[in-house]
């Protein structure tokens, strides 16, 4: 189906059309990175309708499930920066289950989802297949740090400023919108620590500017 064309659409596609031409064939791995309350949930929903309508079998994971149980998550303390950093995912699940088996393609079977994170277990298996060409789309945070480096074709940053992401957690959560507020402490300091140690800017495929969200801009950085 022939989507609305709208700056957000044209901006997709471009994308698209982008890791069409570096991986025109087999299955390719896409990560779509940021903080929490950049729209990493939104915007890869759209990436993967822009490859839907050009005919390509795409598939959508998000590493949110792919959690770890609470206890393990919170075993350094629930206000631990370092707790969110280094121990919210289980990463060899994740590898197992689904980024491992979509890369053989064949009649592997992969599964979307691998944590119920509300019941705090881990999921059914469902497992499904694809073709031989097909494309994973992944969001969450923390995509590009050490654990899952190498694993992605291409990878997307969104640049949001702190202030407006929690804008929308609070709409959407009910958490504080201040940034700089107790309770939000162990996120923010989380997501520094990941830029201190990975900067997943550098990293990233392409920046985009996902402040508004109807309107995202690509950034192109300064290589002069």
């Amino acid at each position: 189906m022939k989507l609305v064309t709208t700056p957000r659409i044209a901006l997709l596609r471009q994308l698209r059309d982008q890791f069409q031409r570096d991986y025109p064939r087999g299955r390719t791995l896409i990560a779509v990175d940021g903080v929490s309350g950049s729209g990493t949930a939104a915007f890869a929903d759209g990436l993967a309708e822009v490859f839907d309508e050009a005919g390509r079998a795409v598939f959508r994971a998000s590493i949110d499930d792919f959690h770890r149980p609470r206890e393990e998550r919170y075993a350094r303390g629930r206000d631990s920066a370092e707790g969110y950093w280094l121990d919210s995912f289980d990463y060899p699940l994740f590898r197992r289950v689904l980024v491992e088996p979509f890369r053989l393609a064949g009649s592997a079977g992969f599964q979307l989802v691998g944590f119920d994170e509300q019941r705090d277990v881990g999921a059914p298996s469902r497992w499904t297949t694809g073709p031989q060409d097909a494309v994973l789309i992944v969001d969450g945070v923390f995509l590009n740090r050490p654990e899952l480096r190498g694993l992605w074709h291409a990878s997307v940053w969104l640049d949001v400023p702190m202030a407006t992401a929690y804008d929308r957690l609070h709409e959407r959560l009910g958490v504080d919108a201040d940034p700089t507020a107790p309770s939000n402490a162990r996120y923010v300091g989380g997501q520094a620590l990941y830029r201190k140690d990975d900067d997943p800017t550098a990293r990233a495929t392409a920046l985009v500017d996902n402040t508004d969200e109807r309107h995202p801009r690509r950034i192109f950085a300064d290589f002069c």
